[in-house]
């Protein structure tokens, strides 16, 4: 969001009764208590750093079994690569105590209305900024007021889950309640309505549902079937009420890529939305971060690719030769998003003609992205230079929301048919993809999706199928936005991460068309000499390119990282910093983690 300095003008100020009466006045370039907080004005302006730290400015980056880069993250390499911080490490308040100060001075304000209303912007805020904390390190401390250096609350316990959940549940509640619709706040998607709330209540509910019933997780209060049940409800109204529906333009070939790479958020899909703006030189980098090749190499892996249906609604996995099937064989008739997620053969830019194939030099699997890139017009023309891309970026949109609904219901056991086709199937109309039928899912779960080696074994029950149709359409429609790792963590899927990152598959050396055009577009090549033509990518295998079984296989970038296992016993949250435990002896480690500190 757009950056804001407040500045409060000095006045000059004459016929000074004496040097007691200017020492007693109030500092007039600082925010103090009796001269701010008092105009809607106000409250905005000391609200509007909220968005700025808490929303994610850079979901595209975020590496998981389905998406990874150059260099692994901590998370991905495991082991001894995820260490104790001495400090940071995400254990930051400084948020928290601006949203508390302006709880706290809200009744100086003269509007009534305004109150009201940044009262429940910053529940909102304070909900979401603990629905983060709780993901990284589950019992954290509750705190609802500005604390100061002497309080002793500095030094208190972490409080339950449970309790935080509770505050949490009733701070959106009061937003849900009091924050103004989407017709009343003018700013929307860009500033939070009743809705938003809404799909935040949603998200972490359904975050916590799945949480505590994979992880087995029983505490005094609520069980997982009742915040299952919260984000059941809390995503049906937002369906029903009829405000957001998908952006189509019945044109199911382009409008997903065209939804995320607009400079304008769709009003309509987006409930909140970041603004990025080429005339406020507010920026961010997805579009570089794919075509530049110092912005990560990033590339989707084959797991991916492997989970995307036929066009006719049939797997792909289900195929003779699905495992060794080359590229342009491979994303031959599949679901649309597809070849809107990725270049495929006939990619070529928005606004231009050029037919590009993809670029190994910039992704280390092959599958190059493309959800989030823009028309190279964009941003003045700039937008391919690092840190120039303007296309504003989701937090909310509808078709989460919808799948939300959809998972809470199945994980509850009581998703009908009748549910899908106001969640699901209307995300696969927008593609034109076959309905998900729940007998048929149920009657034939996706062995590919239940397996150890690609997917999630831990799922059971009358429900196993159609759960496992649900991630499968979760991981497609909302590949790049930041969801992926959560969604492990909270189905307690850490085997996910140990599983293999490969790329596209080569039978050997040889020429390939990767975009179909008839032109050579890639050479792969053994021993000395080494081919040239003109416009082609030339690698030797065994040095420019590593493929998993030597002569031939997948792009094996990756091949010499050494990865350790994911420990199912202390990586599902967190540590603690240790500068934190030294300094508040009444905060417990999480499970796993050695900081080195006795108590």
């Amino acid at each position: 969001m757009k950056k804001k300095t407040i500045f409060i003008a000095l006045a000059l100020l004459a016929g000074l009764s004496s040097c007691d009466d200017w020492l007693d006045k109030e500092p007039l370039d600082k925010i103090v208590d009796t001269n701010y907080f008092k105009t809607e004005t106000d409250l905005q302006l000391f609200s509007n750093n909220f968005y700025n730290s808490i929303l994610n400015k850079s979901p595209y980056d975020e590496q998981s079994d389905l998406y990874v880069q150059q260099e692994l993250s901590d998370e991905m390499l495991g082991g001894e690569n995820r260490i104790v911080p001495a400090s940071g490490g995400g254990w930051s308040w400084t948020v928290l105590r601006s949203i508390n100060t302006l709880l706290g001075n809200i009744d100086k304000c003269e509007d009534a209305e305004a109150a009201v209303k940044y009262t429940a912007v910053s529940r909102f805020f304070r909900a979401f900024f603990y629905y983060d904390k709780v993901k990284r390190f589950g019992d954290v401390p509750w705190y609802d007021k500005e604390l100061f250096s002497d309080d002793p609350d500095l030094y208190k316990a972490r409080d339950s889950r449970e309790l935080v959940m509770t505050n949490m549940l009733a701070d959106v509640d009061y937003a849900i309640e009091n924050l103004p619709t989407k017709e009343e706040e003018t700013s929307s998607p860009f500033r939070v309505n009743r809705w938003a709330a809404l799909a935040l209540k949603s998200r972490f509910c359904l975050y916590e549902g799945t949480y505590r019933k994979y992880h087995n997780l029983t505490l005094d209060g609520h069980d997982y079937t009742y915040y299952l049940q919260q984000a059941a409800d809390a995503a049906e109204e937002l369906i029903n009420s009829g405000k957001y529906h998908l952006y189509s333009t019945d044109n199911p070939e382009e409008d997903y890529l065209t939804l995320f790479a607009e400079e304008d958020a769709n009003p309509d899909e987006y409930i909140l939305a970041i603004k990025f703006d080429y005339g406020m030189s507010v920026y961010h980098n997805a579009t570089a971060h794919t075509l530049v090749p110092t912005q990560g190499r990033p590339g989707v892996t084959r797991k991916l690719i492997n989970a995307y249906l036929m066009k006719d609604g049939t797997r792909f996995t289900d195929r003779e030769g699905w495992e060794t099937m080359p590229f342009t064989e491979e994303v031959k008739d599949r679901d649309p998003r597809l070849a809107q997620s990725i270049r495929t053969p006939g990619y070529h830019r928005i606004g231009q003609t050029d037919i590009l194939a993809p670029d190994l030099s910039v992704s280390v699997t092959g599958y190059q992205p493309v959800k989030f890139v823009q028309d190279p017009t964009d941003s003045g023309g700039q937008v391919d230079r690092n840190d120039r891309s303007t296309c504003d970026l989701p937090v909310f949109r509808l078709a989460e929301v919808m799948l939300n609904f959809a998972e809470a219901k199945a994980e509850l056991g009581n998703l009908t048919q009748a549910d899908l086709d106001k969640s699901v199937n209307v995300i696969r109309d927008r593609v034109g993809m076959p309905h998900l039928n729940l007998a048929e899912a149920n009657a034939n779960p996706d062995p590919y999706l239940a397996s150890d080696d690609y997917g999630y074994s831990n799922v059971t029950g009358s429900n196993e199928g159609v759960i496992l149709e649900i991630r499968r359409e979760r991981a497609i429609e909302l590949t790049q936005e930041g969801f992926r790792y959560d969604d492990l963590v909270r189905w307690k899927a850490g085997t996910c991460i140990n599983q293999s990152i490969m790329g596209m598959y080569f039978p050997g050396a040889g020429e390939y068309d990767l975009s179909g055009d008839g032109a050579i577009d890639v050479i792969l090549y053994e021993g000395d000499d080494k081919p040239v033509l003109d416009g082609a990518q030339i690698y030797k295998i065994g040095s420019d390119i590593t493929l998993s079984e030597g002569d031939h296989g997948y792009i094996d970038y990756h091949h010499n990282i050494v990865r350790t296992a994911f420990n199912e016993e202390r990586d599902y949250l967190y540590p603690i910093p240790i500068n934190e435990r030294s300094l508040n002896h009444n905060l417990t480690q999480n499970p796993g983690w050695n900081d080195g500190l006795s108590f």
